[in-house]
């Protein structure tokens, strides 16, 4: 059976080698779909060698995606190789050590179903209280707990798909309000979906305006010239703190313009591979089968912060995308917080929790309301910077206090500020959801992870000022 095998496998390589050329498109149709697939890897520039062990090892049942990431590791090991010292490598036997290579590179596993997953029903469509741009078949009204009305108000956003139990706790530790669940894809071109526990009021919001662009093509409408009619795209995935790799960006174009030489149809994984990595990396077309990553600026334009609010100061390129990946999107949180300019006309005093590059802040300014004090606690010096620079470019006329660690944030000082200026009105916060978020799988360990414990830092210090003002009223 063995030997069976490997005399196929020879008569494929022979075969793949001496039809790779001019005589492809006398040969292509009479091809299953698998073979199709063996030459078109091989026409985008892959060895038929190196593709027909991928599809040995990989399975028939493989997908285009899981061949490319095969054939990759294999060529990143090898690269890897050489920087290896001469007596760390494996010897070579008969061109064997290349074999032994492939044959000990895991076989990628289909991706598992996610099986836990936040059981509480998340709304279709993910419009929460209301949007401004879905109306609601009736009129919504929700009843607070006497415990958690306002002031001073809280605000805490969180990513929706979290763990089994999470928001269930995090209902539990605020007062028993019910989560708000809404999708940024209402708002702007982009999806975002977050879940938000607050005891604002419902009534008589209203959005920024302009109404930012609501679909890729408005948003980015150079691109619509090299758009495939293929690519359904209309709104573009969650923005994350990391994007598109040029290796990705190379194999895209590779994949692109053998479709473009083949004769007859491609194989349709090869459309499904390409529109699934643009899909997952938010990859936008910029020129002929030119796929590539969201610019700095045009991820500021999609959260809703304005133009250069992430650049300067020393500020890397990594640094800026994982500062908009962990951000609020500044158009519907504002919507949400409209609520508040008619309770303060004369300004507004806010603590910022975990406030990473100033979402709450760019919001409530472009609401219109003055931020009289402004304390914020945010541990990344980064992002302390970029709300500071942003602080000092708008010349706001109010106080910003910030603090790098939530456990400076005692009852002693709490009390201090609370005597200095008043109380807070707002406190508003919101944790990095990479504890939480179901494309994590390695750290996804829910509210106990680094970054999602700050939510029990949040709880305590909402109580503590709900405490404090509570006592100075009496």
């Amino acid at each position: 059976m063995i030997a069976l095998l490997n005399a196929t496998r020879t008569f494929w390589m022979m075969f793949m080698k001496m039809i790779v050329g001019p005589r492809t498109r006398t040969i292509v149709c009479s091809l299953s779909e698998n073979e199709n697939s063996l030459l078109f890897l091989a026409n985008m520039g892959y060895p038929a060698e190196e593709a027909s062990i991928a599809m040995e090892r990989c399975g028939p049942e493989a997908s285009f995606s899981e061949l490319i990431d095969f054939m990759c590791a294999a060529q990143m090991a090898r690269e890897e190789d050489v920087y290896l010292p001469e007596d760390e490598k494996p010897k070579l036997n008969s061109g064997g050590y290349k074999r032994k290579m492939y044959n000990e590179l895991p076989v990628r596993k289909k991706q598992r179903a996610i099986t836990d997953e936040e059981p509480i029903h998340l709304p279709r469509p993910m419009i929460g209280f209301g949007v401004p741009t879905e109306s609601l078949p009736a009129i919504v009204q929700r009843t607070l707990p006497e415990q958690a009305i306002g002031p001073p108000f809280f605000y805490y956003e969180n990513v929706a798909l979290a763990p089994k139990g999470v928001w269930d706790t995090m209902s539990r530790f605020l007062y028993d309000v019910e989560p708000e669940f809404v999708d940024s894809k209402y708002f702007c071109a982009t999806a975002r979906k977050r879940g938000y526990i607050h005891n604002l009021p419902i009534e008589d919001r209203f959005p920024l305006l302009p109404l930012p662009p609501r679909t890729i093509h408005e948003a980015f409408p150079l691109t619509k010239k090299w758009w495939p009619s293929w690519d359904t795209r209309t709104k573009l995935n969650c923005l994350q703190t990391s994007i598109g790799s040029a290796r990705l960006a190379d194999r895209i174009r590779k994949a692109m313009k053998a479709m473009e030489n083949f004769d007859g149809e491609p194989p349709l994984m090869v459309q499904k591979y390409v529109l699934d990595e643009c899909r997952k990396w938010n990859l936008l077309w910029v020129g002929r089968n030119k796929a590539s990553p969201l610019e700095t600026d045009e991820f500021e334009m999609l959260m809703g912060f304005p133009r250069n609010h992430t650049r300067g100061g020393g500020i890397s390129r990594t640094d800026r995308y994982k500062s908009l990946g962990n951000a609020f999107q500044v158009d519907t949180v504002a919507y949400h917080l409209s609520v508040l300019k008619d309770l303060y006309p004369n300004g507004i005093n806010v603590l910022s929790l975990f406030s990473g590059i100033g979402g709450a802040e760019v919001a409530l300014y472009r609401l219109g309301i003055p931020l009289n004090n402004v304390v914020s606690v945010e541990i990344s010096e980064v992002n302390r910077n970029i709300l500071r620079s942003w602080w000092e470019q708008t010349n706001q006329k109010g106080n910003l206090i910030d603090f790098n660690d939530i456990q400076q944030l005692n009852g002693d000082v709490l009390e201090q500020m609370i005597d200095s200026f008043g109380g807070f009105d707002l406190v508003i916060g919101g944790s990095p959801c990479n504890n939480l978020t179901g494309s994590n799988r390695v750290t996804r360990d829910g509210l106990e992870g680094k970054d999602s414990s700050l939510f029990y830092d949040y709880v305590r210090i909402v109580d503590l000022v709900k405490s404090i003002m509570s006592n100075r009223r009496v």
